[in-house]
């Protein structure tokens, strides 16, 4: 299982510490929302913050790229020593050479399949992806509440693993529940915000344990 801190989610008064404490309680990736404002409406962390993040951690770190036209913006993001980039079909006019150029630079490719969008009209990309992640909730905002069709999603796409190659993430309203239910229904890794991880008045340490025991809290 993998365990993703949700970066916006954050105490940014404090970054550097934040990351180390979560370094250290035992986070898998650290999970970077990158917002424009026009893709989606709000605009959160940026390059600085992420550069920021890196130089407080040797685990991966992945960048979600809620912009338009994210191939225009992916290589200052591997340049900063981003891991995982994850990008929108819809935002990208040439998604399949955006995804072949993450893997020609030696990075991880990541697609994000919001709650609107079909597979079948992502199907073909399946091919270039190393993550795809499902968002469960609509894309821009943390503390939103879990939409429920997307679990029909997430089973059709549990059963594409193999056949793809792909590690399948779920993003949005995380609960201790929902990580247990999707645990056990192929998905392989979580992006943990104020659901799971963040505000919860118990060290990220305890949480995560919590999470990977499947315990409630």
């Amino acid at each position: 299982m993998l365990l993703c801190s949700s970066m916006m989610c954050a105490d940014f008064g404090a970054l550097r510490d934040e990351v180390q404490v979560l370094d250290t309680a035992g986070v898998d990736i650290f999970h970077c929302d990158i917002m424009d404002g026009t893709f989606v409406p709000n605009i959160t962390m940026g390059l600085m913050d992420v550069k920021a993040i890196r130089a407080a951690t040797d685990k991966p770190i992945d960048c979600h790229l809620m912009v338009e036209n994210p191939s225009a913006k992916v290589d200052l993001f591997l340049d900063a020593g981003v891991d995982i980039i994850y990008i929108h079909p819809e935002s990208e006019r040439y998604v399949v050479k955006t995804l072949a150029h993450i893997k020609e630079r030696g990075a991880s490719t990541g697609l994000v399949i919001n709650p609107d969008t079909s597979i079948e009209t992502v199907s073909e990309m399946l091919n270039l992806a190393d993550y795809v992640m499902v968002m469960t909730v609509n894309p821009g905002f943390a503390g939103q509440k879990f939409i429920d069709f997307t679990a029909k999603k997430i089973d059709r796409l549990a059963a594409l693993k193999d056949e793809y190659g792909f590690k399948l993430m779920i993003d949005g309203a995380c609960s201790p529940a929902r990580v247990r239910e999707f645990s056990a229904r192929g998905v392989d890794g979580f992006v943990l915000g104020t659901s799971a991880l963040f505000g919860k008045g118990k060290p990220y340490a305890e949480c995560l344990e919590d999470l990977r025991q499947g315990k409630d809290y």
